[in-house]
């Protein structure tokens, strides 16, 4: 039976300088996805160690289906054996001399479960994860996709409340895990577990969560749906995190509701989102994604004049660098054709929607 996860006010000091987790807040309802994303560093593992009972936090509370299994301020703090979790780690740790079923059957040998119903529990996690016909396999002859199929069947053999995985596909080759990654939403939505996922890599958030939160420096910066993250980023970190890779800075003069009239310099002006609660004189920062621009549009948002100075043909896409507004920028084009030859001039759509202003700060490099 899955069950609700809530994170309150959570914070783990490991040493002197800032806290590995700062505050982190969030809740996760039964049968949600939920992956934790950013940087090497953020936090994010910390966050999942401390659900899981290996990290002891320095304060805040976290509760598994309404019970609290760890409150520094109340003296509680459960083992993970008695959290009702199940974990997949980055490294396959499987036990090297079993078969594939003698790995999976172990965690039910120590919950009074008869050997029919271990039996037909091991076949269904098995069968979950694509690995029935090589039950009786040694696991050091199967491949890392198909261990980590093992770890992840054996974690999920007895039903645990709540799942967490540790970055599982990292030591995958490229191929491999984007199968896996595919394959991994689908089991888990079968199952209906509740999942806290921790990754670095966007792509797997996007495909794997119901909601993603990002973190940086400790601190969770936002919290939404793919579509919300991915579409709306809430700060300059999050819009640059998941790949809006172009920037450009100027004045707000002008404000109509949720857009503004931004003054880029030399007299160029683009309409753009205000995401930030921003004002007529206030410094901004635009961030864009290569993909929201439109080489040789001429409808559609801010149309501006621009010249094609590189291009890399990536055989199902094209990245382009373009000069405009006195910027050198870059779009993506998907197709296995380059349609713009380096020195082109074109027109160039920026749509407003995917303009996202946000108040001039500095750029994360000089911070």
């Amino acid at each position: 039976m899955t069950a609700t996860l809530e994170v309150n006010e959570l914070r783990k000091q490991f040493s002197v300088g800032r806290p590995a987790v700062d505050g982190v807040s969030f809740a996760v309802p039964p049968g949600e996805i939920v992956v934790l994303l950013g940087p090497s560093g953020c936090g994010k593992t910390t966050t999942l160690r401390c659900v899981a009972g290996l990290e002891h936090p320095t304060s805040g509370t976290i509760s598994i289906a309404g019970r609290v299994v760890s409150s520094p301020a109340q003296g509680i703090l459960l083992p993970p054996r008695l959290r009702d979790i199940g974990m997949v780690f980055q490294s396959y740790a499987v036990w090297p001399h079993m078969t594939v079923r003698q790995n999976v059957v172990y965690p039910l040998k120590h919950r009074k479960i008869g050997k029919t119903k271990s039996t037909r529990m091991v076949d269904e996690a098995l069968a979950l994860v694509g690995l029935s016909e090589y039950a009786e396999r040694p696991v050091v002859a199967l491949s890392g996709g198909q261990m980590q199929r093992v770890a992840l069947a054996r974690s999920i053999v007895y039903r645990p409340q709540l799942l967490l995985l540790d970055e599982p596909l990292s030591n995958l080759d490229a191929k491999l895990r984007l199968r896996l990654r595919d394959d991994l939403r689908r089991i888990l939505k079968q199952t209906g577990m509740t999942a806290l996922y921790v990754t670095h890599d966007q792509s797997e958030a996007v495909v794997l969560g119901d909601r993603i939160g990002v973190m940086r420096e400790g601190q969770l910066l936002q919290m939404g749906t793919p579509s919300e993250i991915y579409n709306r980023p809430a700060d300059l970190f999050v819009a640059n995190f998941t790949g809006a890779t172009n920037e450009l800075t100027g004045t707000l003069i002008q404000r109509n509701g949720t857009f503004g009239t931004v003054e880029i310099g030399q007299g160029q002006r683009v309409e753009a989102s205000l995401l930030h609660g921003l004002a007529p004189g206030d410094k901004v920062r635009i961030a864009f994604r290569p993909e929201n621009i439109a080489i040789g549009a001429n409808s559609g948002g801010n149309i501006v004049r621009a010249r094609v100075s590189d291009r890399r043909y990536h055989g199902t896409q094209t990245v382009y660098d373009i000069d405009v507004l006195g910027h050198r920028l870059e779009a993506l084009e998907l197709g296995t054709a380059a349609r713009h030859e380096i020195g082109t001039d074109a027109a160039v759509s920026l749509p407003r929607d995917a303009l996202w202003a946000y108040r001039d700060q500095g750029s994360l490099a000089e911070k």
